[in-house]
């Protein structure tokens, strides 16, 4: 995979996003359906929404009944990005199915498609950032703070792109095992959040 491919890629979901920003707005992916980098826009799109939606909610006149939708529409939105996510680690299971992982092979905290994600909330808080650096009603010391923000999560993104390469090359090397373990997300499992299950019965 490449890194600097798949950074372009979120780069353009949030900037189509941001078109129209609106957590109504319906995604017009270019990818061809079934693609990786089909895949990859959609995750970026679902975490443009879903950033957005922790905005609103987050508004200090904001009334019960919103509230409630937001809560409602970050929940689905986080349910979607973590079936996404899986999706990429189906792509990993795929391309690595042949490896013959050494006897003395590491473990590592996390799948190559929860790095990914990492990388795609990076991508935001880049774009975020760049706005926030580029506003006209700043104090040359705001101005300041956000610019060493902004050069940080630069460094960051550098440091997380190393990284994950490392980590693919490990796995492709034998040297790091690739285990998957599927989300299990109670919480919005109607048979085992006992409040849901109180309603279904």
């Amino acid at each position: 995979m490449n890194l600097i491919q798949t950074f372009d890629i979120f780069q353009k979901a949030i900037a189509d996003y941001h078109i129209l920003n609106s957590i109504e707005a319906p995604i017009q992916n270019p990818f061809p359906s079934k693609s990786i980098e089909s895949l990859l826009y959609e995750k970026c799109w679902i975490d443009s929404m879903q950033w957005h939606c922790e905005d609103e909610v987050r508004h200090p006149k904001i009334d019960a009944e919103r509230i409630r939708f937001f809560k409602n529409r970050i929940d689905s939105l986080n349910q979607m990005r973590t079936n996404l996510v899986e999706k990429l680690d189906d792509y990993f299971l795929a391309l690595f199915e042949h490896i013959q992982y050494q006897s003395d092979a590491k473990l590592n905290t996390e799948s190559p498609a929860w790095a990914i994600d990492r990388l795609s909330i990076l991508a935001l808080k880049i774009y975020h950032m760049h706005e926030e650096v580029e506003r006209t009603d700043l104090s040359l010391e705001l101005f300041q703070v956000y610019q060493h923000k902004l050069e940080l999560l630069l460094t960051q993104k550098l440091d997380l792109m190393e990284a994950i390469q490392q980590f693919l090359k490990s796995i492709e090397q034998g040297k790091t095992l690739f285990k998957v373990y599927r989300q299990v997300k109670m919480y919005n499992d109607a048979d085992l959040n006992p409040v849901l299950r109180a309603f279904k019965s």
